[in-house]
């Protein structure tokens, strides 16, 4: 590299190029969503019915399937269990902000979840595994400060992210102004809440639930942009619940209540 030239820019996608796991690569090729190029089986893997399932449809959809040594593949996994399968895909197609703000799910209003900072790729993982199995129509992501999707949120997710929109925006809090200005409410899950999650009246409106980091929760010009801040109501010693099982609260009394 020539002195003084500046380095070459790591991409800023969502990611998603190598998916780890057995119900992950299951869930991206029943997906069809997006192209698979190859997926690796170790060797000596067990004859799980998952194992069969998942080369019947690498075989119907013409994706190669590669049987390779357990330690060739676990070499090359990023994630601590890829449980002796991985497979190689085009990046996850990056959804448009204003469109999830006026689309939801079958028929519904918009539900959108928003991860303000939340860096450890386990909890980003289970909330998007939670936010599919709760019906939630689009994720919000930001391109900075954020856990995108890496080889351990996708097997954290077991597949959830084949099913579900996700936009990249370069700020949160510019991002829901613009959600505001859509028509869609939004909601701060925050242990200092004004209200109880349990109170929740917009919950059947378009709106979107925004989850911040555990420790610091949600940045002062996040929560600013709030319509409500809301928590939840601990009856225990303990004054706060780790970030993925809060935002499984919330995920599913927003279902509840839509459902309801």
């Amino acid at each position: 590299m020539t002195r003084g030239a500046p380095a070459p820019s790591r991409p800023r996608g969502l990611g998603g190029e190598q998916v780890e796991g057995r119900q992950a690569v299951r869930e991206l090729l029943l997906g069809g969503r997006r192209r698979v190029r190859d997926v690796w089986i170790a060797d000596d893997v067990d004859g799980a019915p998952i194992i069969g399932d998942i080369v019947e449809l690498a075989t119907e959809q013409r994706v190669s399937v590669k049987r390779v040594s357990r330690s060739h593949l676990e070499g090359a996994a990023r994630s601590e269990a890829p449980q002796g399968v991985l497979a190689h895909a085009a990046p996850l197609p990056e959804a448009e902000l204003d469109t999830l703000c006026r689309r939801g799910r079958h028929g519904r209003p918009p539900f959108l979840l928003a991860l303000d900072g939340i860096t450890d790729p386990q909890n980003v993982g289970a909330l998007l595994r939670t936010a599919e199995g709760a019906g939630v129509s689009g994720v919000l992501l930001p391109r900075h400060r954020a856990a995108h999707i890496t080889p351990t949120v996708a097997k954290a997710a077991a597949g959830a992210i084949e099913h579900l929109d996700i936009a990249l925006v370069s700020g949160l809090p510019a991002a829901l102004a613009r959600a505001k200005e859509l028509g869609v409410w939004v909601v701060g899950l925050d242990a200092g809440g004004d209200s109880s999650l349990f109170d929740l009246t917009v919950a059947t409106e378009p709106v979107v639930l925004v989850l911040g980091a555990e420790g610091s929760g949600l940045a002062r010009l996040t929560r600013a942009r709030c319509d409500v801040v809301a928590g939840i109501p601990l009856a225990g010693s303990l004054s706060s619940l780790n970030v993925s099982a809060a935002g499984a609260l919330a995920c599913f009394e927003v279902a509840r209540r839509r459902l309801g």
